[in-house]
């Protein structure tokens, strides 16, 4: 019997906690009370909504996970970029309204982006592992 490669076992468990997805984390907040609406909501932020508009970052770990805020200072709109909880942000701006929403949503989706990508490079690494052991007798 030959041994494993470390890096493979590494990769393996951490292809199997990105499978588990989502659904086993608890959620980040607390569901707010949801009340009836007369109108349907815009799908964009309002002027007043800009202020505070904020997207996280994919991933199973809240501490390495990116998270932008849009905050407003007079006429002028900035984002901070934070890596988990209580990391000192990085801003960018000054910027329209329009700009930081759109900045947003683009790095949220750019991360996403590369997460899924990232995830799949891995779990094709676990998967290609496993038949290597499969075929050198390790299971």
């Amino acid at each position: 019997m030959t041994q494993s490669d470390p890096t493979d076992d590494a990769l393996a468990t951490i292809a199997s906690i990105l499978d588990q997805g989502e659904s086993v984390r608890a959620p980040e907040k607390p569901p707010i009370e949801e009340k009836p609406q007369v109108d349907e909501k815009p799908l964009a932020p309002t002027l007043t909504e800009a202020d505070g508009y904020s997207k996280s970052g994919p991933g199973p770990m809240a501490a390495i996970r990116l998270k932008w805020t849009v905050r407003r200072e007079g006429s002028e709109y900035y984002v901070d970029e934070t890596i988990g909880e209580n990391s000192t942000p990085v801003v960018s701006g000054p910027m329209s309204r329009d700009a930081a929403v759109w900045f947003v949503d683009d790095r949220e989706s750019e991360a996403r982006r590369r997460f899924e990508e990232l995830k799949s490079e891995m779990s094709g690494r676990a998967a290609a592992a496993h038949i290597v052991r499969k075929d050198s007798g390790e299971i």
